[in-house]
C-alpha cells in the first residue's frame, strides 16, 4: 500500500510545482512583456510592441550615472569582502582562539539580520564616526554586510582543500607567505570567483543599506525607487529587465563555477579511490 503512495503524490507535487513558479515568475515574465508595449502599462495584451522605451533608457544621463556608481560600489564590496572573508575564513579554518565558536556565529550574523537593522547600524556608526555620507559609506557598508558570504564561501573551499600540497611546500622549504600565494590562494580560485560574483549581484540589488548610508549620489535600485514614486513607467520596466537578465547571468556564472568545483572534487576523490585500491 506505502509503495504506491509516492506515484500518487507525484502528478500533485508537480501542478503544486508549476503553480508556485507561475506565482513567482509570472509577474516577471509581464514586467518584461511590458517594457516592449508602446502604449505603456496599462491594458493587456500588448499589442503595439517597440524598442523605443529602450532608446529612451540608453539616452537617460541620471539611470547611467546610477549604473557607474553602483558597479564602483559593487567592485570595491567584491574587493573588501573578499580580503576579510578570506582572513576570517584562515582563521576559522587553521588557528585555535578563545570564542572561536562564538566568532563563527557573529560572522553569519549579517545573512540573519534584516537589511533595515543593519542599514540602521551602519548609519549610527558612521554619524558615530564622524563621517559624510556618500558613495564611500555605501561601499563600506555594502562589505562590512556581505563579508559573511565571503566566509562561508571560502571556508567551504578551505575544507575542501587538500592541506598536503601545503605541506609539501612547507617541507620543500617554501615560506608560509609563498606556500600561501602559491598554494592555498590558487586552490580556492573557484571558491573565490564564486563569492565574488555572487556578492557583486547582492551589492548591485541592495537597497535597504543604501538608503541608510546614501549621499547625494544614487545608486541603481535607489534611483529607481525614486522613481516609482512617481509612478510605473516603461522605462522602469526596461532597466528592470536588463538588471534581471545581468542578475541572472551572473548567477548562472556563480551556479556552474560552484558545479565545476563540486566536479572536480569528486574527480580527485575517485582518483584517490582508484590508487588505494
Amino acid at each position: 500500500m506505502s509503495g504506491h503512495t509516492p506515484t500518487r503524490r507525484a502528478p500533485l507535487l508537480t501542478i503544486y510545482s508549476v503553480l508556485v513558479f507561475i506565482f513567482i515568475y509570472l509577474p516577471v515574465a509581464v514586467l518584461m512583456l511590458y517594457s516592449f508595449n508602446r502604449d505603456g502599462v496599462g491594458g493587456f495584451p500588448p499589442r503595439h510592441l517597440t524598442l523605443e522605451w529602450y532608446r529612451l533608457l540608453f539616452a537617460d544621463a541620471p539611470i547611467w550615472d546610477a549604473v557607474g556608481n553602483s558597479l564602483i560600489v559593487a567592485a570595491g564590496s567584491v574587493a573588501l569582502s573578499l580580503t576579510l572573508g578570506l582572513l576570517a575564513a584562515l582563521a576559522l579554518d587553521r588557528a585555535t582562539f578563545p570564542g572561536k565558536a562564538l566568532f563563527r556565529r557573529l560572522v553569519l550574523l549579517p545573512l540573519i539580520l534584516p537589511g533595515i537593522i543593519t542599514g540602521l547600524s551602519l548609519l549610527m556608526f558612521a554619524v558615530f564616526a564622524g563621517a559624510q555620507l556618500s558613495l564611500l559609506t555605501v561601499f563600506l557598508g555594502h562589505g562590512t554586510a556581505l563579508i559573511s558570504v565571503a566566509t562561508t564561501e571560502l571556508f567551504a573551499g578551505l575544507q575542501k582543500m587538500d592541506h598536503a600540497q601545503e605541506e609539501a611546500s612547507l617541507d620543500l622549504g617554501a615560506t608560509p607567505w609563498q606556500t600561501f600565494w602559491r598554494v592555498t590562494l590558487p586552490n580556492l580560485k573557484l571558491s573565490l570567483i564564486a563569492a565574488g560574483l555572487l556578492i557583486f549581484t547582492l551589492s548591485m540589488d541592495e537597497i535597504a543599506v543604501s538608503f541608510f548610508l546614501i549621499g547625494r549620489d544614487n545608486t541603481l535600485p535607489l534611483e529607481i525607487w525614486g522613481r516609482l514614486r512617481r509612478g510605473i513607467t516603461p522605462e522602469i520596466n526596461a532597466v528592470s529587465t536588463l538588471i534581471f537578465a545581468v542578475s541572472v547571468a551572473l548567477i548562472v556564472i556563480w551556479y556552474r563555477v560552484r558545479t565545476r568545483g563540486l566536479g572536480s572534487d569528486a574527480q580527485e576523490l575517485l582518483e584517490r579511490l582508484q590508487q588505494d585500491a
